[in-house]
């Protein structure tokens, strides 16, 4: 499938932020069930979309 991505495919920025913001998650996440990521999700998915349109160039 061509729209899959590597870690490679994204740039050091870009590796970097999502590692942060996937931190952030879990952090959150061990505050309970209750608790909302989506915001979080939210600009991982728009990191990721942004990789798979220069990658599919």
């Amino acid at each position: 499938m061509a729209d899959d991505l590597k870690f490679s495919d994204f740039t050091r920025g870009e590796q970097l932020r999502i590692a942060a913001l996937t931190a952030r998650a879990a952090k959150r996440g061990l505050a309970g069930d209750a608790v909302d990521i989506s915001d979080l999700t939210r600009r991982i998915e728009r990191i990721e979309n942004t990789a798979r349109k220069r990658k599919n160039k």
